[in-house]
């Protein structure tokens, strides 16, 4: 149904913006690069003949009418902002595979009886100010001022960027939706992993969203002469991070669902021939079991407290950000497996371990998600890759999940 040529050849495009030396692409939110991308999938949301506007958060957002005006919307979409160094098909996949779907029903002359959205939501991926799914968090009506506090790694907060992008952080109450106005969200996205590549299948149906914790936790010790303090005298809250660090892996295999990991590490002051005086390193804790998650934490925190005694150095923890497991909504995933059948395509369900922007949005609405084949499950990643033949797939899956979820009561 969908012209996948026209959908890769827009990934590819999309993909040059932001692109480093290295391969990977760095889009962060509320920048140059990320404004950049916004104007290039604007430009096409308009060639699909969708009206477009920014919301109140920097949503972009793409509106195609239905027959019943004031019906709820059916919102479709992802996010085109990056880690640092990642990949092409990280969200941009599913905002261009919206696009592509409102494009080819717009082609077809297809009248639906409830309006659709494509969303491009803000900062899904949170790696600028360590605090993500600001645009979801801001169309649920989660996102309070006080949260916009939170800083980069230039002390630029998130208050301050939203102003210098031109957004008013005192108006971001007005880009949420009220209860009632959105029928359900459906997202296309890379799985991520090597699930369906190991099933040798291009398409997936999302069951559940995992939940996560992110915390910073910092070790305290003493700045000493790295040749003159002896060994046993030593407070080095380097070597405690690194045995609580084994313990957040000992913690996660234990439940045998649990994953646990520090992505982020940083040694004061330096020096090669200084003993740290404070190292500060990321938690990111997932779970689809939100008691098993909080347990697992739970027990880090307190074999971490017991190594910061034993080897006198003092662990203190921040709590970033908790966000619970959503399972995905039987509406969403029975119009998402009957567009499988129709198609020909295996039906397969997984849960994902990557949390997304339907997390937020599960208080407002009905969500769902379809997944397509990652090689070799690689994400975050210049290597991050699908092929051209599974993300046509994909979107042909959404045309027809979408349509389903537009055209009925």
């Amino acid at each position: 149904m969908i012209n996948g040529d026209r959908l890769w050849n827009r990934l590819l495009e999309l993909g040059t913006i932001g692109k480093q030396p290295s391969g990977g692409i760095t889009r962060l939110s509320f920048t140059k690069e990320e404004r950049a991308a916004k104007e290039k999938v604007a430009s096409y949301m308009k060639e699909a003949g969708l009206a477009v506007y920014e919301d109140a958060v920097g949503n972009l957002i793409g509106r195609k009418e239905g027959k019943e005006k004031d019906a709820p919307a059916v919102l479709v979409g992802s996010h085109i902002d990056s880690v640092y160094n990642g990949g092409m098909f990280d969200g941009p996949l599913g905002v261009l595979a919206a696009v592509e779907v409102l494009q080819t029903m717009n082609e077809r002359g297809v009248k639906t009886k409830h309006p659709i959205e494509v969303v491009a939501f803000t900062d899904e991926e949170g790696a600028r100010f360590s605090y993500g799914m600001i645009g979801s968090r801001g169309m649920a009506g989660t996102l309070s001022e006080e949260e916009l506090v939170h800083q980069d790694k230039h002390g630029i907060s998130l208050a301050a960027a939203m102003e210098e992008a031109g957004l008013d952080p005192g108006k971001i109450g007005k880009a949420a939706r009220r209860k009632g106005s959105v029928k359900a969200y459906v997202e296309l996205h890379i799985e991520q992993g090597r699930v369906l590549e190991q099933a040798n299948l291009p398409v997936g149906i999302v069951t559940g969203i995992a939940g996560l914790i992110w915390a910073k936790l910092t070790v305290k010790g003493k700045a000493e002469h790295a040749g003159a303090t002896p060994m046993p005298i030593r407070r080095d809250p380097l070597v405690a991070a690194a045995q609580i660090i084994q313990v957040i892996e000992q913690e996660a295999k234990k439940t045998g669902t649990t994953v646990g990991t520090v992505g982020q590490m940083q040694v004061f002051p330096g020096g090669i021939n200084i003993i740290p005086e404070r190292v500060e390193f990321s938690l990111d804790l997932r779970d689809l079991d939100a008691a098993v998650r909080d347990s697992v934490f739970l027990s880090i925190i307190e074999r971490a407290k017991q190594i910061g005694n034993e080897r006198n150095v003092d662990v203190a923890v921040e709590l970033l950000q908790k966000m619970p497991p959503v399972l995905c909504s039987e509406l969403v995933q029975n119009a998402a497996k009957e567009a499988c059948r129709q198609l020909g395509f295996d039906v397969f369900t997984l849960p994902s371990g990557a949390s997304h922007d339907g997390v937020q949005l599960a208080g407002l609405c009905p969500i769902g998600m379809i997944f397509v084949r990652s090689k070799d499950g690689v994400s975050h990643s210049p290597e991050e890759w699908s092929s051209k033949e599974d993300c046509a797939a994909g979107a042909n899956v959404l045309y027809h999940t979408v349509l389903s979820l537009a055209m009925t009561a």
